[in-house]
């Protein structure tokens, strides 16, 4: 079974600024939601709110460490142990970690595939893609997104697979 990890992350490893996406890059959300349609999707709590409800995946996962926490559009758990059991369950192909920082943490030594839209721009932030020695992954793909008018920058949609 394949673990993926799926972010857009800036030059400087930014992910995220207050609970949001700090860039506007429309085709990148939808590349986003093509990858994740009718897959299995787990995430944070806070990942999972700032979506506003628009996921395409089949199933939401999302671990919170509040155990009163409910919502109609996910699975809620209370680690990513219990969320990759869950996952397994529904499937036995690929699971889509879609963020925020510290479940991508947890998530790294167990994945197999990064889809990772590079852009090509340092921003400010307080979230971050976490580092990972590349060495230990072979890139098998890689598309160029010029800046134009509806993206403020340019970017690559760049796949890597675990060694």
């Amino acid at each position: 079974m394949k673990i993926s990890l799926i972010a857009a992350v800036a030059q400087n490893g930014v992910i995220g600024r207050n609970n949001d996406l700090p860039w506007h890059l429309p085709d990148d959300i939808a590349f986003f939601k093509h990858k994740i349609r009718d897959q299995v999707a787990i995430m944070g709590r806070k990942s999972l709110e700032a979506q506003r409800g628009i996921l395409p995946s089949l199933v939401n996962i999302a671990i919170s460490r509040n155990y009163s926490y409910k919502v109609s559009n996910a699975i809620v758990v209370h680690d990513f142990k219990e969320a990759i059991e869950i996952a397994a369950k529904w499937t036995n192909e690929e699971i889509f970690v879609i963020g925020g920082a510290e479940i991508y943490n947890l998530a790294m030594p167990i994945a197999t595939t990064l889809y990772l839209t590079e852009i090509h721009k340092e921003y400010e932030g307080d979230s971050y893609f976490p580092q990972f020695d590349r060495s230990n992954w072979k890139e098998f793909s890689r598309q160029n997104h010029p800046s134009d008018e509806q993206h403020e920058v340019a970017f690559d949609y760049v796949s890597y697979e675990h060694l």
